[in-house]
């Protein structure tokens, strides 16, 4: 692997995220629930703010920014134990070289002390991207029909999930029915 300095992103970083992110969005619109015309109209301040109040994770070479992801945190009392990785993207003279998983990594221990889950979405034609969660411990727990629509066409999305903290050792017993007639038991219908 090349070497590649990776670091949390502040506020000076705005104008070479600024430039990453937009790339990102108009180059691969369908891997991103943000449209390139939602932000395009925002300085480098507006993203070094986002970058001030967040956590997002750079990567460097050669001094330029090359590749980005960010950790969502959820602030809801039933949902904090679950963060959502988002904005992932690498430059493309950049794939190929194992940052992504380099990023990711360091994502996930960033997030280790903080939550007990990770979760993403990744186009469901992103066999590169879905290889890479994949090898990363990530597993697939659903689809998304038709979870984004750009012009007339609908990409469906994979949800995945890696759980870094487990604090039920035993699966719960499946539910059976007190009596197989009875309406209130799980099997009745």
């Amino acid at each position: 692997m090349d070497t590649f300095e990776i670091r949390r992103l502040g506020a000076a970083d705005g104008p070479a995220y600024r430039s990453l992110r937009l790339e990102a969005l108009e180059r691969h619109p369908a891997s991103f629930g943000t449209a390139f015309e939602e932000v395009a109209g925002h300085g480098p301040d507006w993203f070094g703010a986002r970058l001030e109040h967040g956590i997002t994770l750079g990567a460097f070479r050669d001094g330029a920014l090359v590749g980005a992801v960010t950790l969502a945190l959820n602030e809801g009392a039933k949902l904090r134990h679950k963060g959502d990785v988002v904005a992932v993207y690498i430059r493309p003279a950049a794939r190929g070289l194992g940052l992504g998983a380099a990023l990711l990594g360091r994502l996930v221990a960033e997030a280790r002390p903080r939550v007990e889950a990770l979760r993403l979405t990744v186009e469901a034609g992103n066999g590169a991207a879905l290889r890479l969660y994949d090898s990363l411990g990530f597993r697939a727990y659903g689809r998304e029909r038709r979870a984004l629509k750009i012009g007339e066409r609908y990409h469906d999305e994979v949800l995945m999930e890696l759980v870094l903290a487990d604090d039920s050792p035993h699966p719960e017993p499946a539910l059976e029915p007190t009596h197989p007639h009875d309406p209130e038991s799980p099997r009745a219908a």
